[in-house]
């Protein structure tokens, strides 16, 4: 099995791949390939809404590393999205990489992930909640943890200072193994349920 993991940080080796790293290796004991892909330091546009990725379920535009990753994603068991806390939010590329990938509409029902979000003081719970939004409506399978997924430092040794968040990290990691595994079980023991044809409302008269 394998995880993907993006990280939304503008720096390669910062807090957000150290916190990523921390779950990696937690995976890693359980045979569980994690690969981390950087986005956050990458030139990426905004969605256009041109709704032409539900015709070739890939996105248009084909000049950045977005279907590329894409592609990944799709074939991956698992996702982690990792960002640092921007504006009390998601740092800006994330969010246009998010958006894209998402609006794709990718097959991503049932298949385990986590958000992970690192910061210097606050603003933690809000970006954490806003890439959960990104995954409850793809129907994925949230992995459980004794906290937020959110980690306190400024660069990556002071991220490893904060002990309870290193903790989390690491219980993530685990319970994320035990949950991929289980969904795995599931696929051929328990029947999936058939999505619904959506059913698509304007509220306007």
């Amino acid at each position: 099995m394998k995880v993907i993991a993006i990280n939304g940080s503008p720096h390669d080796n910062g807090s957000v791949f150290t916190s990523l790293n921390l779950i990696s290796t937690e995976l890693a004991k359980e045979n569980i390939e994690c690969e981390i892909l950087q986005v956050g330091n990458k030139t990426i546009r905004g969605c256009r809404a041109c709704n032409k990725c539900n015709e070739i379920k890939r996105c248009i535009f084909n000049d950045d590393i977005l279907n590329e990753y894409l592609e990944k994603i799709k074939a991956a068991d698992g996702l982690i999205i990792g960002s640092p806390v921007y504006y009390g939010g998601i740092a800006g590329t994330l969010k246009c990489f998010l958006d894209r990938v998402f609006y794709t509409r990718p097959d991503m029902r049932f298949k385990v992930c986590a958000a992970v979000v690192s910061l210097r003081r606050s603003g933690g719970v809000s970006t954490f909640q806003q890439i959960n939004n990104y995954f409850n409506l793809s129907q994925m399978v949230l992995t459980p943890s004794p906290y937020w997924g959110v980690i306190h430092g400024n660069n990556g040794d002071e991220v490893l200072q904060d002990k309870e968040g290193v903790q989390i990290m690491q219980t993530i990691g685990q319970n994320m193994s035990w949950l991929m595994k289980v969904v795995e079980q599931g696929k051929t023991n328990i029947k999936q349920p058939q999505p619904l044809e959506k059913i698509r409302t304007n509220f306007i008269r």
